[in-house]
């Protein structure tokens, strides 16, 4: 059976440590602002979470570029040349483009090497929704399984994969173009802050509307009670944007609300790509669960 690798996108959030552990690459996205171009490092080596988070505080719009096609061409053919198969799985195509470009790369790849295998996934999530997908395939590579296994039960099971998230102010969301200045405006003075999914098309939609950051908070926690489900490939992860104070509230009560149950509850930093649109103060809870079955386009 072949090696093959798993790759992703600066979506994941999967840290340096996570990424060794698992034996996941990720290519870097781009982020722009006030003329300067900068890789979306998840390892923030240009600037530090904490520099990146505090700038947008301040009033700086940092805006992303995807990955294109001949990037992918290049990352690919690097380990088909090395005789290692792809396993690609991306950011939700509602999102960003780099999945469709990707397939572009694919295509024109499997041309010049017909032997070899590249699958590209959408996973119509992002952050660690898909950062759980990408550690269930190492584990199934592991395992043992082969890539075609891999990337059929990433499909077939993505939907499984949960998403709950919360801003802390709406003025983020309307500076990247995601909610209207009335809504942003409105909701500041009411302190309306948004329940936010993954829906069945990959897009980020707020189901709900809650008032006030505790009770937001709270909120979360009773919807991943709600969605989680003891399976195989489970991972919990509390994700947060520079408010670590908020990330260890959200975790204690998801921990509660897993009382009893031999599963652990990690905490990360949302990265660069995910960052730049949410802002500063953002929480989000991640699971194995069930279905998600919402769909925006046809609510």
């Amino acid at each position: 059976m072949k090696d093959f690798v798993i790759i992703s996108d600066s979506c994941c959030d999967l840290d340096a440590a996570t990424r060794a552990k698992y034996g996941v690459e990720y290519i870097p996205m781009r982020v722009l602002y006030d003329g300067n171009d900068i890789p979306a490092d998840l390892d923030w080596g240009t600037l530090s979470s904490k520099q990146f988070y505090d700038m947008m505080r301040s009033g700086t719009r940092f805006r992303t570029a995807q990955i294109n096609a001949e990037k992918f061409r290049e990352v690919f053919s690097g380990h088909l040349k090395a005789g290692k198969d792809v396993l690609y799985i991306a950011c939700s195509s509602a999102l960003s483009s780099s999945w469709s470009n990707s397939v572009q790369a694919r295509d024109a790849l499997l041309k010049e090497f017909p032997d070899s295998k590249i699958f590209c996934i959408d996973s119509r999530n992002a952050c660690m929704g898909l950062g759980i997908m990408c550690m269930t395939a190492s584990d199934m590579r592991a395992a043992g399984s082969p890539i075609e296994e891999v990337a059929a039960y990433t499909e077939e099971h993505k939907q499984e994969v949960n998403q709950f998230a919360t801003v802390e102010s709406l003025s983020y969301l309307k500076r990247a173009g995601r909610v209207s200045t009335t809504s942003a405006v409105f909701g500041g003075l009411m302190q309306v802050k948004p329940v936010i999914i993954s829906d069945t098309d990959g897009q980020n939609v707020a189901v709900e509307k809650v008032m006030g950051r505790k009770k937001s908070i709270a909120r979360l926690a009773e919807l991943f009670k709600e969605a989680f489900r003891d399976c195989e490939h489970q991972y919990v992860y509390v994700m947060h944007a520079d408010c670590p104070e908020g990330a260890r509230e959200l975790k204690a009560l998801v921990e509660a609300a897993l009382a009893g149950r031999d599963v652990p509850v990690h905490t990360a930093g949302i990265g660069p790509i995910i960052g730049a649109t949410t802002g500063p103060g953002t929480l989000a809870v991640y699971c194995r669960g069930k279905a998600v079955t919402f769909c925006n386009s046809r609510a």
